[in-house]
């Protein structure tokens, strides 16, 4: 089977970190069949320019073809115009892919669109300017947020209703796009994995001895973009409170982010004793996660984050927002605790309390049951395989 995907949800030479999830599930996917990643650069005439003038690097130009662990990436451009061209990504996203596309003619048996519009609903032309079935690989915002957004809900919609399948990460994920109009006997639950070999039950006062940590200073950990939406302001007004009845507990912010020098100005007024550790390799947040006692993510929505799935591989328990499916995972109080999103008082309460509550890492682990990227990528084997067959018979 030959498979081509269409994201931007992956990493490139601008942001080697980006979409990890994708990059280990279609890594895993390419040792069962032939896949091809377009990853999708998104461009406006003068955006190099205008990142210079804000002090930001924007996506480098197209790289060709480049192995990429047993697949086949390339960095293609395409156009699209922040905000006022939001509604028309999608046929400025499919425009500019014809050409490449079209070339593989006939070397394509499916089309997976990872992200449901634009990128999902251009791979959905594609795959019928192919003659071949598409599937839909949706993550959170793309349902959550322009699911509900007038101008955008309508487009999701219709990408949802023409996919030959559509999966995502989670049951409340699924159910919102049956609601949006995919076919309900069609959508399936495919949860992500971990790196095992990484996140794994490890030795904290070895992992914070090898991050050149104090060994009696305990660590809340949060692993994201530092920007609103993810909660990083409720959760550094919670450990305010949080530092005041645990006085040896260091917050730790790894990521990166618009909101990151508001961020460091908070914790300098306040004088808190927060590391912010900027963006690392996947190995260091491991390590992260081995030194701490808690990990946190207190985002007003998310899908299935698999930051919550790695903290659990890696025996720690949780505090997290009861959104999207991370009550599903967080399933039992062994695992964590799940609070109401932006409502920062109970984020604060969650955390003392579960900073006084000693657990055994390696039954948090063993309790969760996360499994590995290669299950995850056998499951959209199945879903793929499915779709072409299915197609052959209509």
């Amino acid at each position: 089977m030959r498979v081509l995907v269409l994201t931007k949800i992956f990493p490139s030479p601008a942001e080697p970190q980006a979409g990890p999830f994708n990059r280990h599930q279609f890594e895993a996917l390419g040792r069962l069949c032939e896949v091809r990643v377009l990853r999708l650069m998104p461009r406006y005439p003068g955006m190099d320019l205008a990142m210079g003038l804000l002090g930001k690097s924007g996506p480098t130009r197209a790289q060709g073809l480049k192995p990429f662990n047993g697949i086949e990436v390339s960095y293609v451009p395409v156009f699209y115009l922040p905000k006022v061209g939001q509604a028309a990504a999608g046929v400025t996203y499919a425009a500019s892919v014809l050409p490449r596309v079209w070339r593989l003619r006939d070397q394509v048996d499916v089309v997976l669109g990872s992200f449901a519009f634009p990128d999902g609903w251009a791979a959905l032309q594609m795959g019928r300017l192919l003659g071949v079935p598409t599937v839909i690989k949706v993550h959170g915002s793309d349902i959550n947020v322009q699911g509900d957004a007038l101008h955008l809900r309508a487009l999701t919609a219709a990408a949802l209703r023409g996919a030959s399948a559509v999966v995502g990460p989670s049951e409340a994920l699924i159910r919102r796009c049956v609601e949006l109009g995919a076919n309900s006997e069609r959508a399936r639950v495919i949860h992500n994995g971990v790196d095992r070999a990484l996140f794994r039950v490890r030795n904290a006062a070895g992992c914070r001895a090898q991050l050149g940590r104090r060994l009696d200073r305990r660590v809340v950990l949060f692993v994201g973009r530092l920007s609103a939406p993810k909660g990083v302001h409720e959760l550094l007004e919670a450990f305010r409170s949080v530092s005041l009845a645990h006085p040896d507990v260091d917050l730790v912010l790894v990521g990166d982010g618009d909101d990151r020098k508001r961020c460091a100005e908070f914790v300098a007024d306040q004088r808190l004793p927060v590391h912010l550790e900027g963006v690392c390799t996947q190995e260091r947040v491991a390590l992260w996660m081995g030194a701490a006692d808690i990990v946190t993510l207190p985002s007003w929505r998310e899908g299935t984050p698999n930051v919550v799935l790695e903290a659990l591989a890696s025996g720690r328990r949780v505090v997290a927002s009861s959104v999207g499916g991370i009550p599903a995972v967080v399933h039992q109080p062994l695992l964590g605790k799940h609070v109401p999103a932006r409502d920062s008082v109970s984020l604060a309460e969650a955390l003392t309390s579960a900073l006084t509550e000693d657990y055994d890492p390696e039954r948090v682990a063993a309790a969760s049951g996360i499994g590995g990227w290669e299950e995850s990528a056998a499951t959209l084997h199945d879903v793929l395989e499915f779709a072409v067959r299915n197609h052959r018979c209509e």
